[in-house]
């Protein structure tokens, strides 16, 4: 695998939670989150819910998981964190959009082709969270 395309260090992923990073592609950025899950396979979703695309679900210090499952804070939708898969909420029976890695070495890797690995961490565009919107906590 390119150097270039490594992410982090497997042992690094949390199994209780995300690690948040942006990839590239051209000009366009997009934040994608790993999990690690029980079997240590890693998985890697794009950063946002499927029913309001601008609100994320890792805002920069790993999203919540709840009974193993990823959690939208702002309207209590669980997604499981094998396949996506959205089995409660508002944007019940949609998916999060996965992205492709793979570990090799002990070193995850972004093996989407379309994509560049550009660091971990988030876009810094906040802009796009919705402010307006009261969330699940009553926020």
């Amino acid at each position: 695998m390119d150097d270039a395309r490594r992410i982090i260090a497997a042992d690094e992923v949390p199994s209780d939670g995300t690690v948040l990073f942006t990839a590239r592609n051209g000009s366009e950025t997009t934040e994608v989150i790993l999990t690690k899950l029980a079997d240590d396979e890693i998985v890697a979703f794009e950063n946002f819910c499927p029913h309001w695309t601008d609100i994320r679900l890792d805002k920069g210090s790993g999203a919540y998981v709840r009974n193993g499952e990823l959690v939208c804070e702002k309207h209590g939708a669980t997604f499981q964190r094998d396949t996506g898969y959205c089995d409660f909420g508002p944007c019940e029976g949609s998916v999060l959009s996965t992205f492709d890695v793979a570990v090799q070495d002990g070193d995850v890797f972004l093996t989407e082709e379309e994509f560049t690995f550009e660091h971990l961490g988030g876009t810094g565009d906040h802009d796009r969270s919705s402010g307006g919107r009261i969330d699940f906590t009553g926020n």
